[in-house]
């Protein structure tokens, strides 16, 4: 039986890098929108914890569906295995392209 498969989608959320992991990736019937399901996370009982990973995992217990813009999407990867789920920050001037819609900029 083969394992199941795993996407790393890494996207833009409120002038952050997200970085996560899911098993099921699709376009929604939200027009415009890709679904996240199924996330994975890290062991709890790991004895090394990553503070990034437990915010993602604490932001995104109780979410059985994520839809996420389209145009906020970086890029999608299906992975033999999961990474460590991260927030990244985004550098200052990443050119003269700007996502459509920021929530919170005037």
């Amino acid at each position: 039986m083969p394992a199941k498969q795993i996407y790393k989608v890494v996207f833009i959320n409120q002038n952050q890098i997200y970085e996560l992991y899911a098993r099921q990736v699709y376009q929604g019937d939200l027009y415009g929108f890709v679904v996240m399901e199924d996330f994975v996370f890290g062991e709890s009982s790991s004895i090394v914890v990553d503070p990034s990973e437990e915010k993602l995992k604490d932001e995104f217990e109780n979410v059985k569906r994520s839809f996420v813009p389209m145009h906020e999407i970086i890029r999608i990867d299906l992975v033999e295995k999961r990474g460590a789920a991260k927030i990244l920050p985004m550098k200052e001037g990443r050119g003269k392209v700007t996502s459509i819609y920021s929530p919170g900029k005037k």
